[in-house]
């Protein structure tokens, strides 16, 4: 993610999720007395209200949106501390900048697409919101349909090879943006693309400010989204994530 276009960092993985969810639902043709409908419209929906807590206590904050995580972590798979990592998110920039209007259903399909929430190749994360091994995107050189970028800050590796940058962590910032916009958010000061945490955080600023300031309207929301990854079906892959979450549905 970042402010030059690209593919998805781990766009192989999201188009095989892509595959999943098509076929599996193209095999499951019974009607069910049971079905959620999900919504399908832009901006997804918003789930379930995150609770007000003060964002300006010590320490890890989304430690305080435990409670509200788990039932939703029960139904979605989403892993609690990567939910509470997006509440947290979410409140955060609802009580520091309401008129963004981000959800943290945006922020869960966002992750879930580039990382499949801090677990990808078998990532853990671990309760004060450390993801590892870290996770990290192909070299950016060019190939694959990736575009092509060299570390400014140190250009060429010791053999004379360009240094390729890789996108990095559970959000998948490039390293020019975490720069810019990357936070500290679970308290233990520093701003780490590695702490699902910070990650969230600094991807809700930097959606916020692409789109204008207001994530409430399509127009808005589909912006942000651009920016932050300039593929149309990058976009719905994440709404159609998110608009599951936000009726407590598996993706």
């Amino acid at each position: 993610m970042g402010t030059t276009p690209r593919r998805g960092a781990l766009t192989t993985m999201a188009c095989a999720l892509v595959a999943i969810a098509v076929v599996g639902a193209g095999c499951v043709n019974l009607p069910s007395l049971h079905r959620t409908d999900i919504p399908t419209g832009i901006p997804p929906g918003l789930g379930a209200p995150v609770p007000y807590f003060n964002i300006h206590d010590p320490g890890r904050t989304a430690d305080k949106l435990n409670a509200w995580a788990r039932p939703i972590s029960n139904a979605t798979g989403i892993g609690v501390t990567a939910l509470e990592a997006y509440g947290n998110a979410a409140e955060i920039q609802r009580q520091q900048h309401p008129e963004c209007g981000i959800s943290w259903t945006t922020l869960a399909g966002i992750a879930g697409t580039e990382s499949k929430h801090g677990r990808h190749h078998g990532a853990r994360v671990s309760p004060n919101g450390d993801t590892s091994p870290p996770i990290r995107g192909p070299q950016l050189d060019g190939t694959n349909g990736n575009m092509s970028m060299v570390d400014p800050q140190t250009p060429t590796r010791a053999d004379g090879s360009p240094n390729y940058v890789r996108a990095e962590g559970p959000f998948q910032f490039l390293p020019e943006t975490w720069q810019r916009f990357g936070v500290d958010a679970n308290g233990d000061g520093r701003a780490d693309p590695d702490n699902i945490d910070d990650a969230a955080l600094s991807a809700a600023r930097y959606l916020c400010v692409s789109s204008g300031g207001d994530m409430t309207t399509a127009k808005g929301w589909m912006k942000a989204l651009m920016v932050y990854n300039q593929s149309r079906a990058y976009a719905e892959e994440v709404s159609a994530r998110a608009n599951a979450y936000s009726v407590n549905v598996r993706y």
